[in-house]
């Protein structure tokens, strides 16, 4: 069965046709009097803002994944480089042919450590353009 209709919900269907926007945005136009309404809104925006904290520490854990598998590849290229010869050592001694893995997995940690240091480098001055930037509008 369905329930029956008041005046209330007439009135509240009415003043919906006529000012829809006005119910979300009473409480931005008139002051909320009713301190548990503003704490339950003060709780919802901070579970939005640890919603997109997150969302952002996932984004540059994505960004500094991918540039370390860039250097990866990078050293890989540089190890097929010496493993074909052209690249040939100073001192003119061959090269070893068992040491060849632990070189080019040095070669790809350098060339990791060089990628993450730029990558940190890049990021903390973007924060302190944003922070310079925030700090100039307010």
């Amino acid at each position: 069965m369905t329930k029956p209709v008041t005046p209330q919900d007439v009135f509240d269907m009415w003043q919906k046709m006529v000012n829809p926007g006005a119910y979300p945005l009473q409480s931005l136009m008139f002051p909320v009097l009713d301190p548990k309404e503003i704490q339950k809104k003060i709780a919802e925006l901070e579970v939005v803002e640890h919603w997109l904290n997150a969302n952002l520490n996932m984004l540059k854990l994505t960004i500094q994944s991918m540039q370390y598998q860039l250097a990866m590849i990078k050293g890989g290229e540089k190890a097929q480089e010496v493993l074909a010869g052209k690249d040939k050592p100073a001192d003119g001694e061959p090269p070893n042919p068992a040491a060849w893995a632990w070189k080019m997995m040095a070669e790809a940690s350098r060339g990791g450590t060089a990628a993450m240091k730029a990558a940190r480098e890049q990021s903390s001055k973007q924060a302190k353009q944003r922070a310079k930037k925030k700090k100039q509008e307010s």
